[in-house]
């Protein structure tokens, strides 16, 4: 699933080619997806310029005069630009497009339709699907101190509670198992046991990981790719993820594996604990 150094990588490689353009035409091919994309799309949106595009947790939000236009890719999606009238003839999994006046194509491929387009006619903040999240990882209001008082109503291990939305948004599998590594912290412990000085180190990591991933255009797993069509290369540096059985970079220990929130936790059992 793409995570939100994806997300993030996407919102960056389409926002420039849309922003300030006017949308002509939607095309819906597949409105059967995780939500289904409204009817009445097409006549909601033309005519409507883009205002900016953002991010949300793992939300693209494009913002329009009378409202917002929800994107999440799911499972397996990704969103391509072809600019100029560049865009070659849908294929199977191509569900949504967006046309603008000058012909810049904005299509959502999603495989699994896993993902989601719908339109909100408010501000983003009220939108159901983002009322009750937490913060953003990469923000100020994300603290160690906020972390900990989080964590002490927590009895879950400390991997699921990082994953929780409402705690905080966008630390997903693969990131919070290279965090959690990172900051020496075993993913089974249990939340409200992990200390003032473990939470510090743990804010530290996550931002470090998602920064580096952010860097190298994310991780490419499955179906991911750039707005461009290129790859991320994170999972270059992955430490534990995926490693089962490898030795760690740091102590040689085979790397274990274990079931935790239904979702494969990877670790070191010296390094972390």
């Amino acid at each position: 699933m793409p995570e939100l150094p994806e997300v993030e990588t996407t919102l960056r490689g389409i926002a420039p080619h849309i922003t300030g353009k006017t949308i002509v035409r939607t095309t819906v091919r597949q409105a059967k997806l995780r939500h289904p994309v409204p009817p009445d799309l097409d006549g909601t949106l033309n005519g409507e310029t883009v205002l900016r595009c953002t991010r949300r947790a793992k939300y693209l939000l494009v913002h329009l005069p009378q409202g917002i236009l929800l994107i999440h890719l799911g499972m397996s999606g990704s969103l391509r630009v072809y600019p100029d009238g560049s865009a070659p003839p849908p294929e199977k999994h191509d569900h949504f497009d967006i046309v603008t006046d000058d012909q810049t194509v904005l299509r959502l491929r999603d495989p699994r339709r896993f993902g989601a387009v719908l339109w909100f006619a408010g501000p983003a903040e009220q939108h159901p699907l983002l009322q009750h999240l937490g913060p953003e990882p990469l923000q100020d209001e994300f603290t160690a101190g906020y972390l900990k008082t989080a964590f002490s109503r927590r009895k879950s291990a400390v991997k699921t509670a990082l994953m929780d939305n409402k705690i905080v948004v966008g630390v997903g599998n693969i990131y919070a198992n290279e965090a959690l590594f990172a900051a020496g912290i075993l993913p089974t412990r249990r939340a409200d046991r992990v200390s003032a000085e473990e939470c510090r180190r743990l804010v530290a990591e996550i931002r470090s990981v998602l920064q580096r991933a952010l860097k190298a255009g994310g991780s490419s797993l499955r179906d991911f790719v750039h707005s461009d069509g290129q790859s991320g290369y994170f999972q270059q540096q992955y430490h534990v993820y995926g490693r089962e059985g490898e030795p760690c970079h740091h102590c040689g220990t085979p790397i274990a594996r274990q079931i935790v929130g239904q979702r494969s936790s990877f670790y070191c059992p010296k390094c972390q604990r």
